[in-house]
């Protein structure tokens, strides 16, 4: 467990946890502790979904722009590319996501909920990428998983004006997936989370991996990955039982081990 990020794990749900007050702001040492409970998320078998929480209070608010701001061109190097590595390892955990938002998510604070498979946020949350407001552009994922999310069009929009956006019309947008009160924000992502805690996960591994491997290619390439990954469940254990089951005793009722 880290200072600032820890990992709890309870029924098969891991939480990674972000505790920075006042807004969780990512520095060198957030970004560590952020990539080791996003290693330890994937490795652990006894961790089926994962939980992304800043608090009650704010997901993450952006960067550290104090400690940014003092950091030579090759510090910054060095820390940009290490950042995009942490978002990168929470967006490649081969188990069900959910990003639970409060308050803000900015700059890099969005950068991470957008490596979340599904974003959970109260209705008086703001979210945006105002890089541009500092005379710079969103270094961690921003550019990129928000115009694959949304469209470049309105990707543009946002990132060109860097402007806070209430989360009503990030719902229309499509960056956040469902609006709850702002104290139901973690019951409603555990909620989501918790009917996967017991479910095939080889093959809860496979579809993403198929989703999100097709996005990064072309149709044919993708449909091939979806091919060789299908045909993989063929040898697993939750496979033969969950068609087994689906034989004798209709759908739905099968039990699986995540093997």
């Amino acid at each position: 467990m880290g200072e600032f990020v820890s990992l709890e794990v309870e029924a098969g749900v891991g939480t990674i946890r972000l505790n920075r007050p006042p807004v969780n702001a990512l520095n060198n040492q957030v970004q560590n502790e952020l990539a080791a409970a996003a290693r330890e998320a994937s490795d652990r078998e006894d961790v089926r979904a994962v939980i992304i929480y800043g608090g009650e209070k704010s997901f993450v608010g952006g960067a550290d722009i104090k400690e940014m701001a003092a950091k030579t061109y090759v510090e910054m190097g060095r820390f940009g590319a290490a950042l995009t590595s942490t978002i990168s390892l929470v967006a490649q955990i081969p188990k069900p996501t959910v990003a639970a938002i409060t308050g803000y998510a900015l700059g890099g604070g969005l950068e991470l909920a957008l490596a979340a498979d599904r974003r959970i946020a109260g209705d008086n949350v703001k979210v945006g990428q105002p890089e541009i407001q500092l005379g710079i552009i969103p270094g961690a994922g921003g550019t990129q998983r928000l115009a694959r999310l949304i469209g470049p069009s309105k990707a543009k929009d946002l990132i060109f004006t860097g402007r806070f956006v209430k989360a009503q019309e990030a719902f229309e947008l499509g960056i956040l997936d469902e609006i709850v009160a702002p104290d139901d924000v973690y019951d409603a992502a555990l909620k989501w989370v918790s009917q996967f805690v017991n479910g095939p996960a080889v093959a809860l591994k496979a579809a993403k991996a198929a989703i999100d491997g097709g996005l990064d290619t072309d149709l044919g390439t993708g449909l091939k990955l979806e091919t060789s990954l299908f045909t993989g469940l063929w040898a697993t254990e939750d496979q033969a039982n969950g068609m087994k089951s689906f034989i004798e005793n209709g759908p739905g009722k099968a039990t699986f081990e995540g093997k």
